[in-house]
């Protein structure tokens, strides 16, 4: 039986002190997330894996609902969002030491039927792209000052790389009141492959060289992850960086 598989790799980097990232992959249930923590508040690893765990109950709680049909794909994906952001406040209402915690969050379902179909769920600016025919397509629009920026027209493209508020942060779990997801639907094809990753794959590599590994791996999910961090870490691997490559097998 085929199925969507993904294949996950996270490493320290370089610079960092800890690694601050966190993932999960649940392929049986066809669910799969990035978290990134944010590095400059205490606990930001506490946030990203307090958020993984979350959203990994949610998807185990809500996988019969889903295979009948009696939650949608959008309602879980909100569930997931909303419990995780609950979680990391409260536990930095216990924890005075995790005052001000956060974390970015990007998740994917992808439900089977005649054309299978990719739900993306996200807060901050871990992304989720396609990749397909050789060409690699972003599916989220990262939640920062630069893309504000951008879309008002107050920098171009070519300054946005180098400004100073480009990781600013406009939304985060576990930061201000709520953190409402933008939520994205994808129809796949079997040769599709999808990425989510945290923004250290980002800051070190452009789109197009993300789309040049994948193009050169000859479909292979491990090889893209490996080659994926390891160029990070040759361009200087100034972040915590994760990646998920997902693939029909």
């Amino acid at each position: 039986m085929s199925a969507w598989v993904g294949i996950g790799r996270s490493d320290i980097g370089l610079v960092r002190a800890m690694n601050q990232d966190a993932f999960v992959t649940i392929d049986p249930l066809g669910f799969w997330a990035v978290a990134d923590g944010m590095g400059g508040h205490a606990g930001g690893d506490v946030a990203a894996q307090s958020a993984i765990a979350t959203a990994a109950a949610r998807a185990e709680l809500f996988a019969d609902p889903l295979r009948n049909g009696h939650c949608t794909p959008q309602g879980f994906l909100q569930d997931v969002m909303t419990q995780a952001h609950d979680t990391v406040l409260e536990r930095a209402r216990l924890d005075p030491r995790l005052a001000q915690m956060g974390t970015t969050l990007v998740t994917l379902l992808i439900t089977a039927g005649a054309t299978p179909t990719a739900h993306l769920a996200h807060v901050g600016d871990s992304r989720g792209y396609l990749f397909r025919d050789g060409r690699l397509t972003p599916s989220t629009r990262d939640h920062t000052l630069i893309e504000t920026y951008l879309a008002q027209g107050i920098v171009t493209p070519a300054t946005a790389k180098t400004h100073p508020d480009r990781h600013v942060l406009t939304k985060a779990i576990g930061i201000a009141h709520s953190a409402e997801p933008d939520l994205t639907t994808l129809p796949l094809a079997p040769s599709d492959m999808l990425l989510l990753c945290s923004d250290g794959l980002t800051k070190m590599l452009e789109d197009a060289d993300i789309a040049d590994i994948m193009a050169h791996a000859q479909g292979d999910p491990i090889g893209i992850c490996d080659r994926l961090i390891d160029t990070a870490l040759a361009r200087g691997g100034k972040d915590n960086v994760t990646v998920i490559v997902i693939a029909h097998r």
